[in-house]
């Protein structure tokens, strides 16, 4: 039996949980998702806790287990608490600074780069160096972050760029010199 997807799922105060033939709707104080899951599966709703179970050991069945017990899961987290990622720029001038809804950064370009962020997200820059974006659908927030380092991705040598607070960037020695 699967360790993660044989776990109940409580669900908080506010939170309202709707399950329609395989889609469930998951409502709270920060927004609405909504999430398809497969036939085979098998979602219920008892006494605040969803239940999610599967029919046999088939290899397929025991993956979508986990798998959808972790996604209704992070839909009642997002909804009623939200997800936030961290970001950090590293570099001799690099800044980022809010202009109305959009991010505009700094970055050693020869012009400035301007990211709007989604429907439900959003962005918040505490520090010149500190991005903060968040929102209540785990996998929108994650993209938009990833989206962010992309732009200027830590480079391996001095270690400039833009990173994830907790991320370690394993630096490489550089030439090496005449004697």
């Amino acid at each position: 039996m699967s360790r993660i997807g044989k776990l109940p799922i409580p669900v908080p105060a506010g939170v309202d949980v709707k399950i329609e033939g395989t889609n469930i709707t998951v409502k709270g104080p920060k927004g609405t998702l909504t999430q398809d899951f497969p036939k085979e599966i098998s979602v219920t709703l008892d006494e605040g806790q969803v239940t999610v179970t599967r029919p046999d050991d088939a290899k397929q069945n025991r993956a979508y287990h986990g798998l959808i017990r972790a996604l209704i899961q992070n839909m009642v987290t997002g909804v009623s608490d939200g997800f936030e990622i961290s970001l950090d720029m590293v570099g001799v001038g690099y800044r980022a600074q809010m202009q109305g809804d959009k991010l505009v950064l700094a970055i050693g370009y020869s012009h400035p780069v301007e990211v709007t962020p989604g429907p439900g997200l959003s962005i918040e820059v505490p520090a010149p160096t500190k991005i903060l974006v968040k929102g209540f659908d785990k996998q929108a927030v994650g993209q938009l972050a990833a989206d962010i380092r992309k732009i200027r991705e830590p480079e391996p040598y001095k270690g400039k760029g833009i990173r994830y607070t907790n991320e370690f960037v394993r630096l490489k020695a550089g030439k090496a010199g005449k004697r």
